[in-house]
C-alpha cells in the first residue's frame, strides 16, 4: 500500500480536528494535540489552515481569570454553512434550518389546503410553499443543502417521488425545488430519515442492525443493516403498510393513528405485532423501534406488550423499544442528513 501523500495527510488531519470540534466543542491547541496525537508543529499548521479557510475561529482564552499566558480556544465558525430539513405532511409543510454545527437557527410552517381546484383536487404550488417555508426559516441565509422528507417512495437514482394525498404533489418535486431554490436538494422517504434520527440520537444508538416501524399518519418501515440505511433498488424497501392482513385489509387500513383511537392496548399490540413479525421473519434485525405518534406515545408499555407477543411467535429474538428522539423525528433526520452532506462538501 502506498503511503499517504502530504496533501492527503493534511486533509485527513484537518477533518479529524474539525470532527473533534463538532464532538467536544471549543478546544485549545494542546487539547487538539492530545486528542489527535499530532505534533505541536502539525497542529499549529492545521489551525492556521483552518482559520485561513474560515472554518474555525478563536472563541476565547483559557485561564482568563488568572495571571500569566493564556491558551487560545478554537471553535467552528457556525455560519460557514447552513442546511435545511423539510417535512411534508398532508396538511402542512415544516422547515428547520441549522448552522453547520447542528444548532437550530429557526423553524417555519406553511399550511396546505384540504381541497380546492378542479374535481376537488387541491390547487397549490407546492414547490412555492416549500420554498417560502425554507426562506422564512433561513432568514436571508442561503442553505448549502436542503433535505426533503417525502411521505412516499423516492427513487434514490432519479429522485422521482410518489406521495399520495399531498396537495399539489408532482413526481419531479425534488428537482423542481432545486431549480427554484438554486441550491442542492435531496429527497428521501420520511421513515428512512426518521430511522437516521433514531440511529444517531434515539433508541437505536449503537445498534448496527434494527428496523423502525413507523406508526402515524401512514404506516411504513425502514431498515438499517450493518450500520447502513437500506433503501432498496427503487427506494421501496420497508413499505409494510401495503401488506394485507386477513380479509384484504392492509396494515395502513388497520394501524393508522386515527384508526386505533379508543382500542384496547392489547388489541393495538396484536396489530403492531403482525407488522413487526413480517420484518423480523425476513431480515432478523434484532431490534424493532416503534416510531411515529403511536410508538412514541405508547412508550415502554406498548413496546413491552409487542415484545412479549413478537418473541412468543418468532424464532428470531428481537428487542422492541419506543422512539426516544425529541421533537419532530422526521425533521431531525432530514437535518442530520443535510449536515452530513454539507460537512463532507465543506470540510473535505
Amino acid at each position: 500500500m502506498k503511503p499517504a501523500t502530504p496533501t492527503l495527510a493534511r486533509a485527513i488531519n484537518d477533518r479529524r480536528a474539525l470532527d473533534l470540534l463538532l464532538e467536544h466543542g471549543p478546544l485549545t491547541a494542546p487539547q487538539l494535540r492530545t486528542l489527535t496525537g499530532l505534533s505541536r508543529p502539525t497542529v499549529s499548521d492545521l489551525i492556521e489552515r483552518l482559520s485561513a479557510d474560515g472554518l474555525i475561529e478563536v472563541a476565547g482564552e483559557t485561564g482568563a481569570e488568572r495571571r500569566g499566558p493564556n491558551a487560545r480556544v478554537y471553535d467552528l465558525v457556525p455560519g460557514r454553512a447552513h442546511v435545511a430539513g423539510v417535512d411534508i405532511r398532508r396538511h402542512a409543510v415544516h422547515a428547520t434550518v441549522a448552522d453547520i454545527t447542528g444548532r437550530t437557527v429557526a423553524t417555519a410552517t406553511r399550511p396546505l389546503p384540504d381541497s380546492g381546484g378542479p374535481g376537488g383536487a387541491p390547487s397549490v404550488d407546492l414547490v412555492g410553499v416549500i420554498a417560502d417555508a425554507v426562506a422564512e426559516a433561513a432568514g436571508g441565509r442561503e442553505p448549502h443543502t436542503v433535505v426533503v422528507a417525502v411521505p412516499g417512495v423516492v427513487d434514490p437514482r432519479t429522485q422521482e417521488a410518489l406521495a399520495a394525498g399531498v396537495p399539489g404533489w408532482r413526481a419531479d418535486l425534488v428537482r423542481a425545488l432545486e431549480a427554484r431554490l438554486g441550491t442542492r436538494v435531496v429527497g428521501d422517504n420520511e421513515v428512512n430519515l426518521s430511522a437516521i434520527a433514531e440511529h444517531r440520537t434515539g433508541s437505536a444508538v449503537g445498534c448496527d442492525d434494527f428496523a423502525l416501524l413507523w406508526l402515524d399518519d401512514g404506516i411504513g418501515a425502514a431498515l438499517v443493516l450493518g450500520g447502513r440505511l437500506r433503501r432498496g433498488a427503487s427506494g421501496g424497501a420497508g413499505e409494510v403498510g401495503l401488506l394485507e392482513l386477513g380479509g384484504g385489509a392492509t396494515f395502513c387500513d388497520m394501524l393508522e393513528a386515527d384508526r386505533i383511537v379508543g382500542l384496547d392496548a392489547g388489541v393495538v399490540a396484536d396489530l403492531i405485532t403482525e407488522a413487526a413479525f413480517a420484518l423480523v421473519a425476513v431480515v432478523d434485525p434484532g431490534l424493532v423501534v416503534l416510531g411515529g405518534a403511536t410508538g412514541r406515545d405508547g412508550g415502554d408499555e406498548l413496546a413491552d406488550l409487542v415484545a412479549a407477543r413478537l418473541n412468543a411467535r418468532s424464532p428470531a429474538p428481537a428487542q422492541v423499544r419506543a422512539s426516544t428522539v425529541e421533537g419532530n423525528t422526521v425533521l431531525r433526520g432530514a437535518v442530520l442528513t443535510g449536515l452530513d452532506l454539507a460537512r463532507d462538501a465543506i470540510y473535505g
